[in-house]
């Protein structure tokens, strides 16, 4: 992998307070900055692609992927994680606890992925059934005129009609260096960064009591979803270790802390109760 043609965002359907809190719990510096209306862009300020050995580093597909997926099980909104590298660009879609979705574009632009990948990305979001669909099918179609930046750029076209504006400058192709200066001068950006799991435990609990989830933090339906992310993180933890994965490992991580945060607020809350 070419370190320096990959980069990579995370767009969020949230705004940068919504976001900030479960940001936080990917332990990665990242700057965090707004993509219009309903949208916030996260930039990473490492390259943590890079971590795994010269012989066998991790994709950045991957890495990419982990993250999205730790912020859509832990949120009410949607993450969109945009990737490029020397080979290929894509992206993937994580959505709450269901299966991510994802396309992969070559260099050149051949698209390699399932047209059905299309029609569940824009169901997802929302999109227009007829109009919206047409145009992300066309991605999905040889053009010997496109290559893999302007395709993810096509695919950033169709988001505009939901809000998405993305700064100048912020755009597929530019590598990693480029992004993070882009993202660093732009208006009211944050930096988010790992500050030790008491702070995690403080914005978490924040981010549970001014969700949209107020009904499930308490009560039967919060205890069973507090054990599913228990029993859903350990193994996912344990194996994003073993295969020097940090953005599964992240996931698992995240995960374990919903359901030991779940649980552990509903017991305070009921011995506050308690007569």
């Amino acid at each position: 992998m070419n370190a320096t043609s990959t980069g990579a965002l995370l767009l969020c359907r949230a705004d940068p307070e919504t976001v900030r809190p479960l940001a936080h719990l990917l332990r990665e510096q990242m700057l965090l900055a707004r993509a219009g209306e309903e949208w916030s862009v996260l930039v990473p300020e490492g390259k943590p692609w890079n971590g795994g050995t010269e012989q066998d580093p991790e994709p950045v597909d991957r890495v990419l992927g982990g993250w999205a997926t730790a912020l859509a099980v832990g949120s009410t909104w949607p993450v969109l994680a945009l990737w490029w590298d020397a080979d290929r660009a894509g992206f993937t879609l994580a959505a709450g606890f269901r299966r991510p979705v994802g396309y992969v574009w070559l260099t050149d632009g051949t698209p390699v992925g399932e047209d059905e990948a299309m029609r569940t990305f824009a169901v997802r979001l929302g999109l227009d059934p007829v109009l919206d669909v047409q145009a992300l099918e066309e991605l999905t179609r040889p053009d010997p005129d496109a290559d893999a930046d302007a395709r993810l750029r096509g695919l950033l076209a169709v988001l505009t009609r939901t809000g998405l504006t993305l700064p100048a400058g912020l755009s597929p192709g530019e590598s990693a260096d480029r992004l993070r200066s882009v993202a660093a001068v732009q208006r009211e950006v944050e930096r988010v960064e790992w500050a030790g799991w008491r702070d995690a435990v403080r914005v978490e609990l924040d981010a549970v009591e001014s969700s949209r989830i107020g009904p499930w933090v308490r009560g039967p339906r919060a205890r069973a979803v507090a054990a599913v992310q228990l029993a859903a993180g350990l193994p996912l933890l344990l194996w994003g270790a073993r295969r020097r994965s940090g953005g599964w490992a992240a996931a698992g991580a995240v995960l374990l802390a919903q359901g030991a945060l779940g649980l552990a607020y509903e017991r305070a809350r009921a011995g506050a109760e308690a007569p």
